[in-house]
């Protein structure tokens, strides 16, 4: 008997056991949060259970519970769930609080502002690290890369200097002089995005005198304002590149009103030096229907560039002052097979090719880009990060396909870029014409497993290399 009470016993000790097991991993069905986390729970009819919390948060959205809705309410209610048609009294509706209250956190962290970056000095590298970074982008251009390094970093170290000193850093804007293809605007977007800066790109052929058919000169700073999702502080630490600077030269021997040559670059002098302007947000025109507000361009980095065609002659006429007869004279043609003579120019020639003295003080910094040679396009075809061959074998590679292109094709390809005289831009159209077939006839084949370009095929007396796949290659 005593085992029979004993086994008894121990039934009743674990039926007490399993129902105090029960009780501990009961959780809240919103928050699901243990008793020994919320607290006490609230049984509701249906096997649930609620905390106080939840209940109580529950009450407070309810709102309309009970009351009769409206057939236009309803249409908004089956857009997005809400507890405001919820009946406490059916607990098979009350299991929708938990994702409603999810959907509702959710969304709150969604609209939450993102933590803004903390601009400082220590934000910018040093010029040596800014030129390397560029090197993987850029050919050739060493002494440009070296001058724009340099300014921007004294740009910036002005940018966060103590204003309270006496001396003050003037801004150092840039002039690039350099002929089309040279890679100005691709040196200035590189270097907006290694610094992680907002950038905007201005045509000064589109800029006018306020009251003209044209863009405003304010619309420069709107365009960087944009680029800064419109964040003022942002903005007015960013670069605005003002392409195609030289259209704004005087125009010579005119008897009408340059509203489009001097008067823009009268206009240009306040943004350069650093001036507080009105411009619209989300707009490049002011209008009443559009919001205002007012940017100091005193910090924003001014860099313009222009091809500046005919400068050379500009800079032979001041290399040949000397008497063209005499033992010491200087023969006309000295500098007319000169690749470099671009490098060698001065304020003086700038102002003569017809950009004001005021204008031209504003841009402290110039220099010039040289001309790009077979070797320098030859290395812009496969040496940076993003070269334009590493672009077509990545594609072909997608199809299992391995292009590969021999040295004297790339030479040749060179040599058809400069002929047209066009710098890097040329290299692009020459390759889409050679690939095209090729292009399109690797997805129809699907034999074929690699493609060599040769110089033959560059130039029009052969075709590519084609290897076929090997039995068991995957397709």
């Amino acid at each position: 008997m005593s085992d029979e009470k004993k086994e008894l016993e121990d039934l009743l000790e674990d039926e007490e056991k399993k129902e105090e097991k029960k009780k501990k991993i009961e959780v809240c069905t919103i928050c699901r949060r243990t008793e020994q986390q919320a607290g006490k729970l609230i049984k509701i009819p249906g096997s649930l259970c609620v905390c106080s919390d939840c209940l109580q948060r529950s009450f407070d959205l309810f709102g309309g519970v009970g009351v009769n809705i409206e057939p236009e309410e309803v249409k908004n209610l089956s857009k997005k769930p809400t507890l405001s048609n919820i009946n406490l009294l059916n607990p098979a509706e009350f299991q929708n609080i938990r994702t409603i209250l999810q959907a509702e956190e959710k969304e709150k962290e969604e609209t939450k502002p993102m933590r803004k970056k903390k601009f400082d000095i220590k934000s910018i590298p040093p010029p040596h690290v800014i030129k390397e970074r560029l090197d993987q982008y850029v050919i050739g251009q060493n002494r440009a890369k070296q001058i724009m390094a340099v300014g921007v970093y004294n740009h910036y170290k002005r940018v966060f200097c103590d204003l309270d000193d006496e001396i003050e850093i003037e801004k150092s804007n840039m002039l690039m002089i350099g002929p089309t293809g040279s890679g100005k605007t691709y040196l200035v977007k590189t270097l907006a995005k290694l610094l992680d800066v907002p950038l905007a790109i201005a045509d000064a052929t589109a800029l006018t005198e306020a009251g003209y058919i044209g863009d405003d000169i304010e619309s420069v700073v709107s365009k960087l304002l944009t680029a800064a999702d419109n964040d003022v502080e942002k903005a007015e630490h960013g670069i605005i590149f003002i392409d195609e600077i030289d259209k704004i030269a005087k125009k010579k021997n005119t008897n009408q009103r340059d509203v489009s040559g001097e008067a823009v670059q009268q206009g240009l002098l306040k943004l350069l030096e650093g001036s507080e302007i009105e411009v619209p947000i989300g707009a490049n025109s002011k209008n009443a229907m559009v919001p205002l507000t007012t940017i100091d361009t005193k910090n924003i980095l001014f860099i313009c560039g222009g091809a500046f065609p005919d400068m050379e002659k500009v800079i032979k006429e001041r290399l040949n002052k000397q008497a063209s007869i005499g033992f010491k004279a200087d023969l006309k043609d000295k500098y007319d097979n000169d690749n470099q003579l671009l490098l060698q120019v001065t304020v003086e020639d700038v102002k003569k090719y017809g950009m004001i003295p005021e204008f031209v003080g504003r841009l402290p910094i110039i220099f010039s880009l040289t001309p790009l040679n077979e070797d320098m396009l030859v290395q812009i075809l496969k040496e940076p990060k993003n070269a334009i061959l590493k672009q077509y074998q990545k594609l072909l590679s997608l199809d299992e396909v391995e292009l590969k292109f021999e040295e004297e094709a790339l030479h040749a390809i060179a040599r058809k870029a400069l002929e047209k005289d066009t710098g890097a831009r040329a290299l692009r159209a020459i390759i889409e014409d050679f690939m095209l077939e090729i292009m399109y006839e690797i997805p129809r084949d699907r034999n074929i497993g690699g493609v060599t370009i040769t110089r033959e095929y560059i130039e029009g007396t052969g075709g590519p290399g084609i290897e076929l796949r090997r039995d068991g290659e995957s397709l």
